[in-house]
């Protein structure tokens, strides 16, 4: 079913200020592999060399990011217009070491469905008028309008299983497609960085090529001190594509296991030499910390110098669509064969379970995407023991099996309509039907999941399926054998377009180089289909 499908190109506007970030950010233009992080003079002004970000976008409100080069006030300017003749002014923080000099801005009160200009400036903070360089850059509010639809892109698994930055290829060049396709925003769905993924400085394919990862000391080794998790997130930023990319298209992030550590859960204790620190929720907690200090995530800054632990939210993006935004990872039980017949906690863990069953049942939107960062019935193993929900056996639910049923009965039973997941996780993609008729457990209404990635990663063959909510493989690519490199095998990305006229939701499979591998249309107001 390969077609192809053209995207939007970014409008005047959006070009103008995608030059002046790239501008802005061009002291970190990659070099050779080998080389560490750029490092910044102190003399001088404050520099904002990281780029920008935005997150979290709704019909009023977004967060801007930035990192400086040394302590600096943050100073945001919002314009309806590139010329940034009139401006609305937003004080931010001191960015200081403790937040590692980022900082965010929440933006509110803006207009509905309109482009936001925004600049970033860096000040002194001991002379407000020493100011630093200005980097820009833009992003669309969410629409307060139906018919002006919505389309976004979807992936995970960056920087992972040895594959980092290769400038012999052009960096993370998905992101440079993503970019160009000019999408209302990017959800993240997980595995965002690889902290227990040390980078070597070349790796020799099986054809005898040579790959080439830029490298620093922090990708050196598995993160366990708070900095060592701040250098693999700020190792993604070295890249101009995904520099380029944050300037110009918002993000909704979410985390999975490898912000932290392979598999982790809460209360594991490690039995790996690699790691000093054994406890994984001291790790968790870095993580944790780090992940806040560099993606612009609403429920991790809800309160000017807080942070929680609280990762599910649900972004509202218009009348259309809201996204829920799932944490599978904080509130789940230990691994294990998932063959329990009583399992309270699951996956979700009960308080969160029952946060989402009030927020579908409240929601007015037309389409509701659970963002999970691990699929429902595609089997994904940790040793002998179950790492996601299916854990192969074909018949009742089981383990963590029996919160997902609840959860889809659920949906069912309130005749919840428009339910859409979406994950990423098993490094190649796929589309998967779910029917009752076809399925051990049969109290729910037909549902479908696309899974989508890696976007920056190594590529891996297709997870088995488990029969027990009846899921149906309707497409699959995925290579034949383990972990091949960005060189071997495509990166991919979904894409969802939401019509505002005939409320039709058309999910695209995307492999990089700009083919569309598998489409669906979708019909609104079905209780399944």
């Amino acid at each position: 079913m390969s077609q192809s499908a053209p995207g939007r190109s970014p409008s005047p506007a959006r070009r103008g200020v995608l030059r002046g970030s790239l501008a802005a950010s061009a002291a970190l233009t990659l070099g050779g592999a080998g080389l560490a992080a750029p490092a910044f003079a102190l003399s001088g002004r404050p520099r904002a060399g990281w780029g920008v970000q935005t997150g979290d976008v709704t019909t009023s409100s977004g967060l801007v990011w930035v990192r400086s080069d040394r302590p600096a006030r943050m100073l945001v300017e919002t314009s309806a217009s590139e010329s940034f003749r009139r401006v609305r002014r937003h004080h931010g923080p001191l960015l200081g070491a403790g937040t590692d000099f980022t900082g965010t801005v929440p933006l509110r009160g803006l207009p509905a469905g309109e482009q936001i200009h925004y600049r970033v400036t860096l000040a002194d903070p001991d002379d407000p008028r020493r100011t630093g360089e200005r980097i820009t850059g833009t992003f669309r509010t969410a629409p307060e309008r139906r018919r002006d639809g919505v389309r976004f892109l979807w992936s995970g698994d960056i920087a992972g299983q040895g594959w980092g930055i290769n400038p012999d290829i052009g960096g993370f060049r998905a992101y440079e497609e993503m970019r160009r396709l000019d999408p209302d925003f990017f959800l993240c769905s997980g595995d965002s960085i690889y902290a227990d993924g040390p980078l070597q400085p070349s790796v020799t394919l099986p054809d005898g090529r040579i790959w080439r990862n830029v490298t620093t000391p922090e990708k050196s080794k598995v993160a366990e001190t708070l900095a060592e998790y701040r250098g693999n997130f700020r190792y993604n930023l070295l890249d101009h594509n995904v520099r380029a990319f944050n300037a110009q298209v918002p993000t909704v992030t979410q985390w999975d296991d490898h912000e932290v550590r392979n598999n982790w859960y809460p209360g594991q204790i490690l039995d790996d030499a690699r790691y000093t620190e054994k406890d994984v929720d001291v790790l968790a907690a870095r993580a944790l910390r780090a992940f806040g200090e560099y993606t612009p995530v609403s429920t991790l800054h809800a309160r000017a110098g807080s942070r929680t632990s609280r990762m599910h939210r649900v972004v509202r993006y218009g009348p259309l669509l809201d996204v829920f935004v799932l944490d599978m990872r904080s509130y789940r039980n230990a691994n294990s064969p998932g063959r329990q017949a009583d399992d309270t906690t699951g996956i979700l863990g009960a308080e969160q379970l029952a946060w989402l069953k009030r927020e579908l049942a409240g929601s007015t939107a037309v389409w509701k995407v659970l963002a999970a960062d691990m699929p429902l019935g595609l089997v994904v193993p940790d040793g002998g023991n179950i790492e996601a929900v299916a854990q192969g056996d074909p018949g009742a639910p089981l383990g963590r099996e029996l919160q997902i049923a609840e959860l889809l009965r659920f949906v069912k039973h309130r005749r919840i309509t428009g339910t859409l997941w979406l994950t990423a996780d098993v490094h190649h993609t796929s589309a998967q039907h779910y029917a009752p008729e076809r399925a051990a457990f049969q109290d729910f209404a037909p549902f479908w999941e696309f899974v989508s990635g890696p976007l920056a990663a190594g590529g891996f063959p297709a997870s088995a399926l488990d029969g027990t909510f009846g899921p149906e493989r309707v497409f699959v690519r995925a290579p034949e054998r383990g972990n091949l490199s960005p060189m071997e095998s495509p990166q991919y990305f979904g894409e969802v377009d939401i019509d505002g006229h005939s409320g039709e939701l058309t999910v695209r499979l995307r492999a990089e180089g700009g083919t569309v591998l598998f489409s669906k249309v979708l019909q609104p107001g079905r209780v399944g289909q």
